[in-house]
């Protein structure tokens, strides 16, 4: 039990100890600045500025919607996107002026990343961790989307792995999808931030223990879970995973990758109703071109 607890007290603290800010600032404190990158002072739809108080409660809103990798020894070195690379992107590959700033909204993906969708189509990657609070805030959000978006969007999640704790996680999650029970995702999700069960060990070995309890407790024997937890499709799909990690340069959950030409998050959109937008506009411009 006390170890449980302890776990449970590293899962909470992880990541969100990292993340900024820790507590709403005075108001006459200047806005924190994110890990992933921060709005300009300026609405992002581009209209007419907001007071500088509202701006600062809406900028320090998105970014508590930020996981941040800051500060973790483990953690891909982030290469920037020079403003002459934003620039020179021709201005099909840009979106309209007045709505969605290149570098302050989004940002090329430099290099730009393969895709595993078909042609025509156009791939929406969200990298998530199934224990991060604004992953799971977010939720609702991707659910509502997923049920009205264009046939034309396909969406792919990918687990970020950082560290121990995000490759045990990641390895649930994968091993979920080689069962075929995508439906117990979110009940992960759901255990993890509303029971407190970390779903993760001191070891690999503890970690496939303690999902196997779990998965037993929600239909899933313990063979089962065993043989896909071990398998090479699981095996591949967490090596895949940790590159992506590094080649989508991703030091903030949750983060998403369109067509793998672009990169944005909840404080670049500037909330999540925005994000989701932000994520149509920019699937239609890459389906139009």
């Amino acid at each position: 039990m006390t170890r449980t607890l302890i776990l449970a007290a590293v899962l909470a603290l992880c990541a969100c100890a990292r993340q900024e800010p820790a507590a709403t600032p005075p108001a006459a404190a200047p806005t924190p600045t994110p890990a992933a990158g921060a709005p300009a002072a300026t609405a992002p739809d581009g209209g007419a500025a907001a007071t500088p108080a509202s701006v600062e409660s809406e900028n320090q809103q998105a970014t508590a919607s930020q996981e941040s990798a800051d500060g973790d020894p483990e953690r891909p070195a982030r290469s920037d996107t020079s403003l002459e690379q934003i620039a020179a992107l021709p201005a099909t590959a840009q979106l309209p002026d007045g709505e969605w700033q290149p570098g302050v909204n989004y940002d090329p993906l430099v290099p730009a990343q393969p895709t595993s969708v078909e042609p025509g189509k156009v791939e929406v990657v969200e990298v998530f961790w199934l224990a991060c609070p604004h992953c799971y805030a977010l939720e609702p959000f991707i659910k509502n989307w997923l049920k009205t978006k264009p046939a034309y969007e396909v969406f792919v999640r990918v687990p970020v792995i950082w560290g121990p704790m995000h490759r045990a996680h990641a390895r649930l999650y994968y091993t979920l999808d080689a069962l075929g029970r995508q439906d117990l995702v979110m009940k992960a999700m759901d255990s993890i931030s509303q029971d407190h069960v970390p779903l993760a060990g001191n070891s690999e070995d503890e970690s496939l223990k303690v999902q196997q309890q779990w998965a037993s407790k929600n239909g899933v024997s313990a063979d089962d879970f065993a043989k896909a937890y071990n398998s090479f499709t699981v095996n591949s799909n967490l090596q895949r995973a940790e590159q992506l990690t590094q080649r989508y340069h991703v030091s903030g959950v949750p983060f998403v990758v369109i067509n793998g030409k672009y990169t944005t998050d909840v404080i670049k959109a500037g909330s999540e109703a925005k994000l989701i937008k932000l994520i149509n506009d920019l699937s239609a411009a890459e389906h139009r071109h």
